[in-house]
This record gives structure tokens, sequence and C-alpha cells, in this order.
């Protein structure tokens, strides 16, 4: 079912800001390029887990009831968006909200402390274009032992920009046309992993690469003249630092301190000892980009 439409979890990796998909690994799952996962990995399978006990614990600091939505709903408007909703509140004002269940890890904690990391954003703003409500709780355990909860509203901005992608990147799914490449991490990390292994053979690349070159030799350009005021820049306060590590000017404070690396001679270790040496190597393995 996930693959006849957009789920709410597809929502952030069409957008460019899901830090575990890249919006090319989301198309080749839903043009069925790549195998259906039929396995849970640790992370679902204690999500799974965790749901209904985040549930109860909702309602028990809430008073707020969780009603289960066992289907999944379907946009009158926008057939290709779907929901698979963890629940439904009924706010004492008797107006509907959505209910949300989330787990993480203790090292997104500093984020959960301030606010709802963004790719639950996009995903509850799709479930908001979906249903037509416009209030959602979230709630959350972060590092198994601390609870968070907040209260999302509906963006009608955002929801229009959301609509927009969506079916920008459903036409490419129907079409059977990739999408283009976003400057994500999550697409620079695909990338580079899907083609780690380069072949000895030349193409003709396709039409618009031509432009896309030339953005990029425009910008590679920018990048090296700012790099170098920058560097000048650094080398004019560093003049005026001289060896005091602390200077002021204004609202600014200028800190120029000392730091004491250690690091490995290989030249010195590989001579110690000898053959052994190569049994502490580690290989590691990536393509370089260049362009001429």
């Amino acid at each position: 079912m996930r693959r006849k439409g957009i789920g709410g979890s597809d929502a952030a990796a069409i957008l460019g800001i899901s830090p575990y998909k890249s919006i090319l690994e989301l198309w080749e799952d839903k043009t069925e390029r790549s195998p259906i996962e039929d396995y849970e990995t640790d992370i679902t399978r204690f999500g799974h887990i965790m749901e209904p006990i985040i549930r109860a614990e909702f309602t028990r600091r809430t008073g707020l009831k969780v009603r289960q939505k066992n289907a999944i709903l379907q946009s009158e408007d926008y057939p290709f968006m779907m929901a698979n909703l963890d629940g439904i509140v009924k706010d004492p004002d008797g107006n509907l909200a959505i209910f949300e269940a989330k787990t993480a890890s203790e090292y997104k904690r500093d984020v959960w402390e301030e606010r709802v990391p963004e790719e639950y954003i996009a995903q509850l703003q799709h479930y908001f274009a979906v249903t037509g409500l416009s209030k959602a709780y979230i709630a959350a355990v972060v590092g198994g032992n601390t609870y968070y909860c907040y209260i999302v509203y509906r963006d009608e901005a955002y929801i229009e920009k959301l609509i927009k992608a969506e079916a920008e990147f459903w036409n490419c799914v129907v079409s059977d046309t990739q999408p283009p490449a976003d400057s994500s991490e999550a697409t620079q990390e695909y990338l580079n992993k899907r083609y780690l292994n380069s072949r000895k053979t030349e193409i003709v690349l396709p039409e618009g690469a031509e432009e896309i070159i030339g953005d990029y030799k425009r910008i590679d350009a920018e990048i090296k003249e700012l790099t170098d005021i920058k560097s000048g820049l650094s080398n004019s306060i560093k003049a005026m630092m001289q060896e005091n590590e602390v200077g002021r000017a204004g609202d600014s404070i200028v800190k120029w301190s000392s730091v004491t690396r250690n690091f490995i001679d290989s030249k010195k270790l590989k001579e110690a000892l000898g053959e052994s040496y190569t049994n502490y190597l580690m290989e590691t393995k990536y393509r370089k980009l260049s362009i001429a």
C-alpha cells in the first residue's frame, strides 16, 4: 500500500530534509526498483513496542484519550496523498486532533529539548493536508527515559509548498522519470553508496547537464574567491591580535587560542613495525568528482 501513494513519512525526503532517506531512494522504492523491506530493524521494532506505552503516558498526563485509526486515509483532492495515523484525539472543545508517537535515541535529545524535529513537522503537515485537521499532539520518549510532548498547528503556506512538491514527485513516479537530485546529505550519502564502484567507460551526459556544470563552475569560482577574501581578513585579524588570545571590537569577541594535537607519525610507525605495519591499515573507498 505504501507504494500506491505518498505517506507522511515520505514527506521529509521529498522536501530534502530527511536525515534518513533521499528523494532518489524514495523514487526507486515507489517505482519498484528496489525490493520491499519486509524486515524490522531494532529502531522500527522498538518504535512499535513503545507506541502504546507513549499513548498511555500521553493520556495519563493530559487526560485526553487517543483513539486508534486502523485504516489508511486518502486525500479526496490529491489521491496520491495517504496517511496512516497513530491516533485521533478529541479535545475538550469537541474538535479532533492528530496524535503521533515517536521514540528517539539519546543523541537526539538536544533537538527534542527545543522543538519537534523538522522531518516530523513535514509528516504532520502532510497529515493535515490529507485529513483537513488543524492540530496535532506529538509525544516522544527520548533515550528511553525522557518524555516530550508538543502541539503542532496547521500551516497553510507549508502545506501549499508540500502539496506542490509531492505532486511533482508523484508525477515522476507515474511517468517513471527520475526526480532531480537535491542538496541533502541523505542524497549525497545515497549516491556515494549506490555508485561506489566506477567503470572505465565514458558517456555523453543528458540534456541539461551543460547548464548544471556551468552553474557548478561559476559557484566553485565564487567560493574560491570568497575563501581567498576570508583568508585575507583572517590574516589581518591575526596581525592585530599578535600573541594575545582574546580581543574585543564593539560587540565582537575574537579568540586566537593555542591548540595542541597528538597524531601518529606513520613513517616512524612503519619503521618500528616493519611488515606487520600493514595489519593496522584500514582501507576506505570513495569516488572523487572533478570537473574540467
